[in-house]
C-alpha cells in the first residue's frame, strides 16, 4: 500500500483530487477537526467489516474512515497505534490518503504559508500554498516511486504465492521491533529513526534474499525495513521465509536478520528520556 499524508487547509479538496487521479483501491482517512468541517456523515455495516460513509462531494474512495476528537480511529473499529491502523488497512487497498494528521511518517504534502517541513516525521514530498498550486500528475509520479508500506502479512501472502508453495511445508517469521529498555533501571528509548544508503541497500537487501532462497530446501525469502522515526513497540523490520520444512525456515531466518543488519547500510539513531546519539558511532 502506498500512503500519502496531506496537511493543511485545503486538504480535503487536495486528497479528493488526488483520490480521482490514483488507480486502485484507496482509502481515505480524515482527521475530524474543526479546519476539515463534518467529516463523515454516518457509519455503515459492510461485508468486510464497518465502513464510515463519506460525504459525496469530498470522494470516492472505496473505504473512508475518520479520527475522532478523542484520538480514535472508527470505520474498522479502534485501534491504539497508527502503525497499527496503517497495517489493518495495507492488505485491502493500494493507496491510503491521509487528511490532517501530520504525525504519520509517510510521505506529506504541506499546503498553507505556514507550512513548517519541521513539523512533519514524514518526507516532504511536495508543498504549496493552496491545494491548485499542486501538479497532480508529479504528484502521482512520486507518490509511486516513494516507500510503500509493507507488512509481515503481506510479506506472508507473497511468499504463499510462490511457485513451489506447494513443496512447502513451512513458514517462518521474524519481526524486530523497537525495544524501550535493556533493563529495568536503563533510560527509556522513545523512538528510533532509521536513514538508508538510497539504493544501495534495496539492493543490497534484494541481494541477500537471493542468495538465501538458493539453499536447499528454501523457495523464496522476503525482507523488508522500515526506515523514519519509529516509536517504542512499534515494528521495524521483517524477514520471511517459505521452506520444505521447518528446520530450514528457521535456520534461513536467523541467517537472513543477521546478514541483513550486518551488510545492509541502514543507519540507527536512538532517542533515549536523556539523549540521541547515532548508534554505529558507539559500537
Amino acid at each position: 500500500m502506498q500512503p500519502i499524508s496531506i496537511v493543511g487547509p485545503g486538504a480535503p479538496d487536495l486528497a479528493a483530487a488526488l483520490a480521482d487521479r490514483l488507480d486502485g483501491r484507496i482509502a481515505v482517512v480524515n482527521r475530524a477537526s474543526d479546519d476539515l468541517g463534518e467529516a463523515h456523515a454516518s457509519d455503515e455495516a459492510t461485508d468486510g467489516g464497518v465502513a464510515v460513509e463519506a460525504p459525496a462531494d469530498r470522494t470516492d474512495a472505496d473505504t473512508a474512515v475518520s479520527l475522532g476528537a478523542d484520538g480514535e480511529w472508527t470505520g474498522r473499529g479502534s485501534v491504539d497505534g497508527l502503525d497499527a491502523f496503517l497495517d489493518g488497512l495495507a492488505p485491502d487497498h493500494d493507496y491510503l490518503v491521509a487528511v490532517g494528521d501530520s504525525r504519520l511518517r509517510v510521505p506529506t504534502v504541506l499546503l498553507g504559508t505556514d507550512a513548517d517541513r519541521e513539523d512533519v516525521p514524514g518526507t516532504v514530498i511536495a508543498a504549496a500554498d493552496a491545494p491548485a498550486d499542486v501538479d497532480l500528475d508529479r504528484l502521482v509520479a512520486d507518490l509511486d516511486a516513494a516507500e510503500p508500506w509493507i507488512t509481515r502479512e503481506a510479506l506472508v501472502r507473497r511468499v504463499e504465492a510462490s511457485a513451489n508453495a506447494d513443496r512447502a511445508g513451512a513458514i517462518a517469521t521474524f519481526t524486530g521491533r523497537v525495544r524501550a529498555r535493556d533493563a529495568p533501571d536503563d533510560d527509556r528509548t522513545t523512538h528510533l529513526a532509521f536513514e538508508k544508503y538510497e539504493g544501495v541497500a534495496a539492493e543490497r537487501m534484494d541481494a541477500v534474499a537471493a542468495e538465501l532462497t538458493e539453499r536447499d530446501g528454501v523457495f523464496d525469502v522476503r525482507m523488508h525495513h522500515r526506515t523514519g522515526v519509529i516509536e517504542a513497540g512499534e515494528d521495524i523490520v521483517f524477514v520471511v521465509v517459505l521452506a520444505g520444512h521447518r528446520r530450514e525456515a528457521f535456520r534461513t531466518v536467523e541467517d537472513g536478520i543477521d546478514r541483513l543488519k550486518d551488510e545492509v547500510p541502514i543507519f540507527k539513531k536512538e532517542a533515549t528520556e536523556a539523549e540521541e546519539f547515532w548508534v554505529h558511532r558507539r559500537e
